[in-house]
């Protein structure tokens, strides 16, 4: 067990226990049931439905049976990207955990802290009776990772609490009072295909740094996608070409580090001089945010039909107009990203070209806005849009008992006060908000970097001073 030395022991004991199940997004009944079981065994009310979010009830300790109702919530699935080169297989296999001074990760794969961390938590007060608290109800969601589906479909008829802790923020001493809404919207393009004659070329754009889609949206990485539709431009500038396959990206909300296209040209050396000109350019552009990048044009052996001069003009028509990155700053709150949309999947069938964004906003008529853009586009190119796992924003509240009991906890705890910040990347509380009125909710967490990437890293010294204020605010709730 590679963190069976590390502090607070339940906390990691049951991330580890975590770690060995398989819980990307669409792969969590597993650690659903795992969940149950965990109730079932030691005597808690459990539920589970289809979607296989768990709520798991504890009644109140002695001394805090009249201190109101706790929700402490997070989600059980995690974003499941890997290394170029690793070979697990993360929808059977679980993570190879590993410690290097203060920090947890995996070898090869992101870690999963987002939002294991909080899975592990709730788990760890459950199983020690010595916690002094109030009835916690603990509610683990699924799919949050692809649009909040779990907690879209809950139940929420079992719960009492209107204060709802939400463990699921990356950065410690910040309490996230306000988030975006968002959607999932498919763009699919229908293509023909037919012969042409030309030489197969291979684009391969890689070294990308990523990340999360909302929380790192502002930072102006590169997205592999869009670089290879301006490869794929550029190149059609120069000569001839048919496009053959396209595939960048695996998650919506993570942006895509990685992406290639098969191409037949005409004339290849005018498309690879073409390619790697721009392949200099881009380098350039993002020699700060995107240090790593390359760009690789190469001979390959193709023996698919490509698409034909009417589908390759929409395929990268689309590619290179469909909008992408921050498209509006908040006026109100300074620094804090307002709109924004990621094409975080591009695929290519024998029919269809497919594209699957990202869309967050603040603002409810900018995120119909974006989706308005992107219909149009595709519907001008000849294909149809499908909106999903639409959820609210999160409206910040000025009067949040939860909150100001949380700040004196903090004060006193670090001796400073904390960030109360509005976020860009979407959290479940809004969504909880909507079904349980009056809902007062905050959001925390501890120190994680580079999530929804293979080098996600989660601080170990932070996990323990996070665990100490999650027990102090239990603690304190009956006051």
């Amino acid at each position: 067990m590679a963190l069976e030395h590390l502090e607070p022991r339940g906390v990691f004991h049951f991330f580890e226990e975590l770690c060995a199940i398989p819980h990307g997004s669409r792969n969590t009944k597993a650690v659903s049931d795992w969940c149950v079981r965990f109730a079932k065994e030691r005597g808690f009310t459990a539920y589970q439905d289809a979607a296989d979010n768990v709520i798991i009830v504890a009644e109140a300790t002695a001394g805090y049976e009249n201190a109101p109702a706790l929700i402490l919530q997070g989600h059980l699935d995690m974003v499941c990207e890997k290394s170029r080169g690793c070979g697990k297989d993360m929808e059977r296999e679980g993570l190879d955990l590993a410690v290097e001074g203060d920090f947890v990760f995996a070898e090869g794969t992101t870690l999963g802290g987002d939002d294991g961390i909080a899975v592990a938590m709730a788990l760890a007060i459950l199983d020690d009776p010595t916690i002094p608290r109030p009835r916690l109800e603990v509610v683990l969601t699924s799919d949050e990772e692809i649009g909040m589906l779990g907690a879209a479909a809950l139940d929420v008829s079992p719960l009492q609490g209107r204060q709802l802790l939400n463990i699921d923020s990356e950065e410690e001493g910040v309490f996230t009072v306000s988030c975006a809404g968002g959607s999932l919207t498919r763009c699919d393009i229908p293509v023909t295909r037919a012969a042409f004659s030309g030489t197969a070329l291979r684009l391969h754009v890689a070294g990308l740094v990523g990340g999360h889609s909302g929380a790192e949206i502002h930072k102006g990485r590169a997205n592999a996608d869009v670089l290879l539709g301006r490869l794929l431009r550029a190149a059609a500038e120069r000569t001839p070409l048919r496009l053959v396959s396209a595939a960048g990206g695996l998650k919506d909300n993570a942006i895509p580090v990685e992406a290639e296209a098969v191409v037949l040209a005409a004339d290849a050396g005018a498309a690879k001089a073409a390619v790697l000109a721009l392949g200099a350019a881009l380098q350039s552009e993002y020699r700060v945010t995107d240090p790593g990048l390359t760009v690789e044009v190469t001979e390959a052996a193709s023996a698919e039909l490509p698409m034909d001069q009417a589908s390759t003009q929409r395929a990268l028509c689309f590619m290179t107009c469909a909008p992408n990155g921050v498209q509006a700053m908040s006026a109100d709150i300074e620094g804090l990203v307002q709109t924004s949309l990621n094409l975080g999947i591009l695929r290519t069938t024998e029919t269809m070209l497919t594209g699957v964004f990202c869309v967050r906003s603040s603002v409810e008529s900018q995120k119909e806005m974006l989706n308005d853009r992107l219909c149009c586009l595709t519907e001008q190119l000849g294909g149809t849009v499908d909106v999903s796992g639409d959820y609210p924003a999160w409206a910040y509240r000025p009067d949040s008992p939860l909150r100001n009991r949380m700040v004196e906890v903090f004060r006193r705890q670090y001796g400073y006060d904390p960030k109360i910040e509005a976020i860009h990347a979407g959290v479940e509380c809004g969504l909880f908000c909507g079904k349980l009125p009056g809902l007062d909710c905050v959001s925390v967490g501890p120190d994680l970097t580079e999530i929804h990437t293979p080098r996600e890293k989660m601080s170990i010294s932070s996990v323990q001073r996070v665990w100490d204020f999650v027990l102090e605010v239990l603690k304190c709730s009956n006051q």
